[in-house]
């Protein structure tokens, strides 16, 4: 399979990238996060203001000129005819207590939003506190534990909606 990248550009422009065109390019980090690239005797900065991996979707700060970029290559091209979705697995619905131990404090309500990595509650096992943290976003449907409880490994902690 050849290693070459459809770039969509704020949505309509479209173009076609090999991975000999990304070698041809003159690349030079400037800091976290910056790009110094000459191409073709232009010289571009190049900020990536977000970046999210899973989707492949990126905001670049090009020369003060802000662009969505979104990337797929031949394998997402390939999953998407064959009807497939990437990230198509078990969504999480609950957290199970992966220690015994005691419940130090629930962080989250029912009902309450949360953003993947938000910290749900801390269990102390082993005189350690583990913060239990969302694997998702999503909405508190039920909260299972309080505050003080001793549980065993398994125990579940919280549901989402």
């Amino acid at each position: 399979m050849n290693t070459n990248f459809k770039a969509k550009v704020n949505g309509n422009r479209a173009y076609d990238i090999s991975v000999d065109q990304l070698d041809d390019f003159d690349v030079i980090p400037t800091g976290a996060g910056t790009y110094h690239l000459i191409d073709q005797a232009k010289s571009y900065a190049i900020a990536v203001e977000k970046a999210d991996f899973d989707n492949k979707t990126y905001t670049l700060v090009i020369n003060n000129r802000k662009y969505e970029v979104s990337l797929k290559d031949d394998l997402d091209r390939l999953i998407k005819e064959m009807g497939f979705s990437l990230g198509a697995g078990k969504q999480v619905n609950s957290i199970k207590a992966p220690m015994p131990g005691l419940i130090l404090d629930i962080n989250v309500s029912v009902g309450q939003e949360v953003k993947t990595d938000d910290v749900l509650l801390v269990l102390e096992a082993m005189k350690m506190e583990n913060m239990i943290s969302s694997p998702r976003d999503g909405i508190i449907k039920s909260i299972e534990v309080a505050q003080g409880d001793a549980i065993e490994k398994g125990a579940l902690l919280i549901e989402f909606e």
